[in-house]
This record gives structure tokens, sequence and C-alpha cells, in this order.
């Protein structure tokens, strides 16, 4: 890999990279949808991500040139820089943006690369905005600290490309630890790193290739319901989010909450917490069998309670359910389409993908990509 991609860069630019960096995407293990009621995530890196190789240049230009996309842009350097259109150089560019308010820049060349699928809820975007920050404190020596690295990175998405995402997928994947999960608060950006060794079995990733088109406009329509639902407990019980509660307490409040839609995400936001705490007990004692069935109920509570998977997820999850070499599954990010998750048997996994791969194109007519990981380091030089 390394040598052909400093063999493509030596055919753009005419000269040897000089430095080469990778920033892994992510997975969310379990946690969907409670980061924004007080609930923690449990993210890890996964394998696929993003190649960078860059060299200095003279001519003062920031010079973008992805192998993924047949859009370049030389953007001249400059105190500020405005956003382009959707152009994706407008990620790394962002990140420029926001350094350059701090820092004095020269010139660069770049050259991305990644197989991450795009649009697939791999974190695609947060992958190329944390490996811009991280090259170019490498490069440039400037000694920012990796929590301010995510930090622009995350500026850079909500600011600059306008998507209002939190701060998990940044994060993620600067933070990933090989053989880890981590136990993160988005609001105190506090963290643990949790032990998730699969030993003999491998984290399969599911590309549904459904277009997540809804997946914005439901997030919307989801946190008002969960703020709805907030409010009325809140008329008798003393919490600030709905994490703050059981599923015991909740039980004995919920004739509070008048709407029984509004009930149903209090009920998932709850019980999906206590699947994170459930869950790290599980991978801190080794326990696979037991975190592999609470992947199969969250996803339940997503399908029935939350309503955010699809007849893809869902397809995807029912085969696993019925393959007796898969020890669980669910959907992982925002849903309506983007990925699933499983934990399989390495002997079988190409066994499992191949019948996977049938059974999704009969329901579907269109077929999924597979392929398999385990919890990486987060971004590095290579």
């Amino acid at each position: 890999m390394k040598n052909n991609l400093t063999l493509e860069f030596e055919k753009v630019y005419g000269n040897t990279p000089e430095y080469h960096f990778f920033c892994p995407g992510r997975v969310n293990l379990i946690g969907e949808h409670i980061d924004y009621n007080g609930g923690k995530v449990l993210p890890c890196a996964i394998s696929l991500g993003t190649h960078l190789l860059v060299s200095k240049n003279n001519e003062g230009l920031f010079r973008f040139r992805s192998l993924n996309f047949e859009e370049k842009a030389d953007i001249i350097l400059a105190n500020t820089y405005t956003k382009t259109g959707k152009d994706w150089f407008n990620y790394p560019l962002g990140v420029i943006n926001y350094l350059s308010e701090k820092h004095k820049l020269q010139g660069l060349d770049f050259l991305f690369y990644g197989n991450l699928p795009t649009g697939s809820g791999l974190s695609s975007s947060a992958s190329i905005e944390v490996l811009t920050a991280y090259a170019i404190d490498q490069i440039f020596s400037l000694g920012i600290d990796k929590l301010d690295i995510v930090k622009v990175a995350k500026r850079a998405e909500n600011e600059f490309i306008g998507v209002n995402c939190g701060i998990m997928d940044q994060f993620a994947v600067a933070f990933g630890e090989k053989d880890k999960a981590l136990e993160l608060d988005c609001d105190t950006v506090e963290y643990t790193a949790v032990p998730f060794k699969l030993g003999d079995y491998v984290l399969a990733i599911v590309n549904t290739n459904k277009p997540r088109k809804l997946a914005d406009s439901k997030y919307n329509e989801r946190f008002t319901e969960c703020r709805t639902a907030l409010a009325e407990l809140q008329k008798e019980l003393k919490i600030q989010h709905l994490c703050d509660i059981n599923s015991v307490e909740l039980e004995a409040h919920l004739d509070l909450i008048k709407n029984f839609t509004i009930a149903k995400r209090a009920k998932h936001v709850v019980s999906e917490n206590e699947r994170v705490q459930q869950s790290i007990k599980a991978l801190a004692a080794d326990d696979l069998s037991t975190f592999g069935q609470l992947m199969f109920a969250s996803h339940d509570s997503l399908k029935n309670l939350y309503e955010v998977t699809g007849v893809e997820l869902d397809t995807v999850v029912d085969y696993c359910k019925k393959n007796p070499n898969v020890l669980g599954a669910r959907m992982t990010g925002a849903g309506f389409g983007g990925c699933a998750i499983a934990i399989v048997k390495a002997s079988k996994y190409d066994e499992f993908a191949e019948g996977l791969d049938k059974y999704y194109f009969e329901k579907i007519g269109y077929r999924a990509n597979i392929f398999k990981s385990g919890a990486e380091s987060g971004v590095r030089n290579i």
C-alpha cells in the first residue's frame, strides 16, 4: 500500500512525499442515540481509514488531490478561507482555516486516499479532518495536543462544513487504541479505554449501501421527542438528562409521559444506557457472548422503540440472528441506512460474508459491502 501510494504521489506531483499519515474510521459498538441524552457511547477505531501523503512546497499554495475524487484545488495561502460548494477538499480546508487563526503555515502538497465508504456512517469526514490537523501539527511541530486536534476537526465539521455533529466521531478516530473501545462521555469528553479483544472472532462491518437520506431529519425529530419526554418527567423527578434514571424509575413515572410514541423513545434511551454499562462489564470479563446478546437487544430497541433502523439494516441483523457463527449484531450510527456490525467467528467469516451477500441481495435487490476489522489505533504516522 505504502509503495503504491508513493508512486501515485510521484505521478501527481513529480517528487517523493516527505510524510505519510493515516487516520481510521470508527464504529459505535453500542450506545446509540443516547449521547444527546446524557449517556455514554462506546466507539472504537477500525482498520479502514484515510491515508495522507504530504510534501512542502515553495509556491505558497495548498494543493489538494485525492485518488477517490476527481475534483482538485490549488488554494493560495491566506488568513481565512471560504467553503467552496460541496467539494471534498472543503474538509481539510476547514481544518486549515481554523489552524491558521493561531499558526502561520506554509505551502503543502496533499494527496488523500481512503477506503471508507462515503456516506456509510463510518466517519470518513472525521477521518479526513483529524488526519489533516494531525499532519499539519506533525509537519510544523506546532505542539497541538490531541484533544485540541479533535476540537479543531469538530469545529471544521460544525462551522465550516455546516454539519451539527457531536464530538464522538473525531474523538474516536483520534484516540482509538488497539484492542480497546472508548467509554466516552460526549459532554465532558472524559473517557476510559475498555478491553475489546475479539480472540477467535472478528468485527464484521456491513455497509447496506442504503443512502441515509432520512438520518438528519429524523435525528432532529428524535432529539425533540426526547426533550419532550425529559420535560414531562421533570415535573416529578430532579433530573438533567433522560439517562439520569434507570428502567425501574422510568416505569414508575411513565404515566407522566402522555404520548405513547414519546414514551417509547424514553424507554429506548434509558434501556440503551443500561446496555452500555452492562456491555462494559461483559467486555471487561472477556464475555463476548453476553456482549453479543446486548448488541441484538440494542438493535431490537432501535427498531421497535426508537424506530430508526429500516428494512436494509433489519435484513442484515435478521440474517445474523439465524447464523450460529454470529454472537451479536446491530445497526451502528444514526440509522435509516449506513452500516451494521456483527461479531463473527473468524474461521467462518468467509462463509458468513458469502451467505449474507446472497441473503441480502435476494431480500433487497442490490448488494451490501462486507469487510472485517478489529479495534485499531487512532491517527498516526506511517
